[in-house]
């Protein structure tokens, strides 16, 4: 009886994240500090967290109950402002946006939306876990190329770690229906060059291969580097899923807000799988972050900008973690964007990762 309702086959053997290990051990043996999720520990811009406040207390009853299934009218006439200059091409808030439950869900729909059963899906090693997951749930197959680092004598920047353009070429075909690309990259911190996304974007076109870019770091980008979209490169657009995120753009992840935007016959197809899974996001907390956009909107072209501001006021918190990670023997990849640092451990020890486990049990028993 019991094997009848065993998890579908599809799922793996259905194995707990290390996020979900490592969160729980975080919260309850302090004061273990948990590095390796990706949110600050510092509070949001004032005015994000007070527009949130004042849509739920505020006078419009409405902005409490359900919203339009694809977007707060509101947020996406926002988003829209914000990135058809930056991607050259006036959006339609209404057919090329679609607000989701986080960039999870951004991806979750694209993946299950567009990938058959047997279809190929490039990933691009290190990666955030639940692309794999997604993909095999889609009946996907996921074809991996990792990102190498380059020899180097003094020290390693994100930017030394690149693809070798003929094992890329070599994973497409016939079979290949998408790639997924996420820039600035998590855990590297690589923000990729005009280069090697003109590499990425010729192989698609080539194979004709759905492109989806996992953007979320987008403002965390530190100088001199710029964060390039590749949906902008001749001839992507119309291949390619574009991701955000409101919990990193605005520091407040758990409001688990996101978007993705792209031509709408590629959009559409994220609609049908949103529609029959989540429906409607938050009202409230898509108030607030439209509220949140038009502040910043407002001084887009002021230092105070937000957008702005945030990468310079982790640049010192980056360079302070890699000083006291290369001080106690990790050899850390200084990352050019995003808030992770990578670092290599090996010297410090075979089995690392369970001497941590070990010692935070050990230190609260």
């Amino acid at each position: 009886m019991g094997d009848k309702f065993k998890l579908p086959g599809r799922y793996g053997a259905g194995e707990k994240s290390v996020w979900v290990e490592y969160i729980q051990l975080a919260a309850e043996y302090k004061p273990a500090v948990n590095l390796g999720q990706g949110f600050p520990d510092y509070h949001a811009p004032e005015h994000v967290t007070k527009a949130l406040a004042n849509v739920t207390t505020g006078e419009n009853p409405l902005l409490n109950q359900y919203t339009r299934g694809f977007g707060h009218p509101r947020l996406v006439q926002n988003l829209a402002k914000l990135y058809s200059p930056l991607i050259g091409r006036e959006l339609d808030p209404i057919n090329e946006i679609l607000v989701t439950s986080g960039a999870y869900e951004a991806l979750f729909s694209a993946i299950l939306g567009h990938v058959d059963e047997g279809d190929e899906v490039i990933v691009i090693e290190p990666f955030f876990d639940c692309y794999e997951f997604m993909i095999k749930s889609a009946g996907g197959v996921p074809k991996f190329i990792a990102l190498k680092p380059k020899p180097s004598e003094g020290e390693m920047t994100s930017a030394d770690w690149v693809l070798d353009d003929k094992e890329l070429a070599s994973l497409f075909s016939t079979r290949t229906k998408m790639l997924i690309l996420n820039t600035p990259h998590n855990p590297v911190g690589k923000v990729f060059t005009a280069q090697e996304l003109q590499t990425l974007a010729d192989l698609c076109k080539k194979h004709n291969v759905l492109c989806i870019s996992d953007e979320v770091y987008e403002w965390m980008v530190y100088k001199p580097h710029k964060h390039i979209r590749i949906a902008t490169l001749p001839g992507m657009w119309e291949r390619t899923i574009t991701i955000g995120s409101a919990g990193k753009t605005f520091s407040v992840t758990g409001w688990k807000t996101g978007w993705a935007y792209g031509p709408a016959n590629l959009m559409k197809n994220l609609q049908v799988v949103h529609q029959n899974c989540v429906y409607t996001c938050c009202t409230p907390i898509q108030e607030a972050v439209a509220r949140s956009f038009e502040f910043e909107l407002a001084r887009y072209n002021s230092p105070e900008c937000y957008f702005f501001s945030l990468a310079e006021e982790l640049i010192s918190k980056r360079d302070y973690l890699v000083k006291v990670l290369r001080e106690n023997g990790f050899n850390p990849t200084i990352p050019d964007g995003g808030y992770f640092v990578m670092a290599d451990w090996t010297k410090l020890g075979k089995n690392l990762f369970r001497v941590i486990y070990n010692l935070i049990i050990q230190h609260n028993s």
